[in-house]
């Protein structure tokens, strides 16, 4: 089992950067596939990226491709979402899960996920 502590949320400015973290309590943590989800007001949960248990292989939802890069420390048992050229639309509550699935291309939909944390706001103005 594995808990996870999103941290890194905030208010930013249309165009500005954030970087979220992740951090994953348990031994096993390098056993897991991760993945950052969003959920604006009045939407349902959706994938922003996600990355496989040893870092190889990550896997973009469009809307953020080339603005988004995720990575992980599978020392420190930390996942990580840089974000660049923030929008508006990218306003939302952003909540990093953990699967066990191996898969070769790390899993891109919420019902494979097992653990959750309790996500972190953020906030981007025009």
């Amino acid at each position: 089992q594995v808990q996870l502590v999103e941290s890194g949320g905030g208010l930013v400015q249309a165009g500005g950067s954030l970087r979220l973290s992740c951090a994953a309590s348990g031994r096993t943590f390098s056993s897991y596939a991760m993945g950052w989800f969003r959920q604006a007001p009045g939407k349902e949960r959706e994938v922003v990226a996600t990355i496989s248990w040893s870092g190889g292989r990550t896997n973009y939802t469009d809307s953020v491709k080339g603005r988004f890069t995720i990575s992980r420390d599978n020392a420190k048992k930390t996942v990580y979402l840089q974000m660049n050229d923030l929008k508006p639309e990218d306003t939302a509550a952003y909540y990093c899960a953990a699967t066990p699935r191996l898969d070769w291309l790390p899993p891109m939909s919420t019902i494979e996920y097992n653990y959750w944390g309790q996500g972190t706001q953020v906030t981007v103005s025009s």
